[in-house]
C-alpha cells in the first residue's frame, strides 16, 4: 500500500499549491455538486461533508462552496456533471482507476485513453477487484503520540488498523465508520492531516529509476486533466522519485 498513500500525500501537498492558481477549487465545486445532488446537507451527507472539510482546509472560499451546493439543488443556474469511473493499466502493468466528474462525457473519455495511450498504456477491462474501498486517516508522528496507544484508541472508536508510512500514522477504517473515528481522534486531541475514503490496493507494482519517473508523469499527466477528480493506482516507488513530485 505504500506508493499509493505516498502519492496520495503528494497530491495533498501539491493541492496546497494548486488552490493559489484556482484550479482546485474548480475541481471541488464539481465535486460538491455532484455529492449535494442526493442531499444537500451536509449533516445527513458523510461524503459532502468531508469534501466540504477538505474544500476548507486548502481555503475555498464559503461562497464558492454555497454556490456549488446551490447548482446542485437547482437555485442557482449551472452546468449539469455526471461522474464515471474509468479503468485500465498504465504503463509496466499497474493498475489504475480513474474517477472524472463531467459535462461531456465524450470529451473526457477521449481525453483520459490517449493519456493511457501516450505512456504505452490501456484504458479498458475492470481492475477494481485489486483495490479495496477504506477509510484512511493520516497523522503526523512527531506528535508525541504512542503507536499503541493511538491503535487502542483507533481500535475502540471503530478502525482496523494502524501503520507507520514515512514518518506518518495511517489509520485504516471501514468507510462508514470513518466519520467516528475521526471525530472521536479530535475529542482526544489528536488532529489529523487527512481523512478520506479512498481505494486501497491490495497487490503493488514495485518500480525504480527510469520506470518510476514515467509512472509519475503519467499520474501527474491525469491529475493535470481538469475532468479528473481522483486517481489509484498500485504502485510504489522509492521516496527520492516521489520527493521530486513534491517540490
Amino acid at each position: 500500500m505504500a506508493g499509493h498513500s505516498q502519492f496520495a500525500n503528494i497530491k495533498y501537498r501539491k493541492e496546497r499549491q494548486d488552490a493559489v492558481k484556482g484550479k482546485l477549487f474548480s475541481k471541488f465545486a464539481k465535486q460538491i455538486s455532484v455529492a449535494a445532488k442526493s442531499e444537500p446537507n451536509p449533516a445527513q451527507n458523510p461524503a459532502l461533508a468531508d469534501l466540504i472539510d477538505r474544500a476548507r482546509a486548502v481555503n475555498m472560499p464559503k461562497e464558492n462552496i454555497e454556490r456549488a451546493i446551490k447548482r446542485a439543488t437547482g437555485e442557482l443556474p449551472g452546468q449539469m456533471f455526471e461522474e464515471a469511473i474509468y479503468e485500465g493499466y498504465g504503463p509496466f502493468g499497474v493498475a489504475v482507476m480513474v474517477r472524472v466528474i463531467t459535462d461531456n462525457r465524450n470529451r473526457t473519455v477521449a481525453g483520459v485513453r490517449k493519456i493511457f495511450e501516450d505512456f504505452g498504456g490501456n484504458m479498458g477491462g475492470s481492475v477494481a477487484w485489486m483495490f479495496e474501498r477504506r477509510g484512511v486517516i493520516t497523522l503526523h508522528t512527531n506528535g508525541g503520540i504512542d503507536q499503541d496507544d493511538l491503535l487502542m484508541k483507533a481500535i475502540d472508536l471503530g478502525a482496523e488498523d494502524l501503520q507507520e508510512q514515512d514518518g506518518q500514522w495511517v489509520i485504516y477504517a471501514p468507510p462508514e465508520a470513518l466519520s467516528a473515528v475521526k471525530k472521536g481522534l479530535e475529542a482526544l486531541g489528536i488532529t489529523n492531516e487527512k481523512a478520506e475514503v479512498t481505494m486501497v490496493p491490495k497487490t503493488i507494482v514495485a518500480l525504480q529509476g527510469k520506470e518510476a519517473e514515467k509512472i509519475l508523469k503519467f499520474m501527474e499527466r491525469l491529475d493535470e486533466n481538469d475532468d479528473v477528480q481522483e486517481t489509484f493506482a498500485n504502485f510504489d516507488v522509492p521516496a527520492e522519485a516521489l520527493a521530486q513530485v513534491g517540490s
